[in-house]
């Protein structure tokens, strides 16, 4: 991975939509990481999660609380980290081509938004500084965006 985020946070820079910043932000993911076949979110609507913004292969529109690796970590509100998707119990698989993934939970004042889910085609290809790079980067984007605007629609 890399050590900066502020290429990231200058996307950010005078923009508080949080979907906005969503989009951009599972773009920057896609475009800027080697073995990434798919970035993005899915949101917690107060029952599953629901398919946000992302680059990739179109991907699955909702995944139940505590299926798979995107509803175990949301569930959890705890990032995982998985080397290999195929022994994951309940792994969901939308793309037959990814073997590892990293999911993090997103959480605004102990509410939970939703998920950050990255998918690589490598087995093994996330590590615990890429969870610490990935988690201080949601917090970038908590910080840069307008998050209780989605209260109406979400949580």
């Amino acid at each position: 991975m890399f050590e900066e985020n502020s290429s990231l946070e200058a996307l950010f820079e005078g923009e508080s939509n949080f979907i906005a910043n969503a989009a951009n932000f599972a773009s920057y993911f896609y475009h800027n990481l080697d073995d990434v076949n798919w970035a993005g979110f899915y949101f917690y609507d107060g029952a599953e999660l629901v398919l946000g913004p992302f680059c990739g292969k179109p991907a699955c529109i909702r995944i139940a609380m505590g299926k798979g690796v995107c509803g175990t970590a949301a569930m959890n509100r705890k990032t995982l980290i998985v080397e290999n998707v195929h022994d994951f119990p309940g792994h969901i698989p939308c793309d037959s081509a990814s073997n590892s993934e990293i999911v993090v939970p997103i959480v605004y004042q102990n509410k939970l938004i939703g998920v950050l889910d990255l998918d690589s085609p490598k087995f093994n290809r996330f590590t615990n500084k890429d969870k610490n790079i990935l988690e201080s980067a949601i917090d970038n984007l908590l910080k840069a965006s307008n998050v209780s605007a989605l209260e109406k629609y979400y949580f």
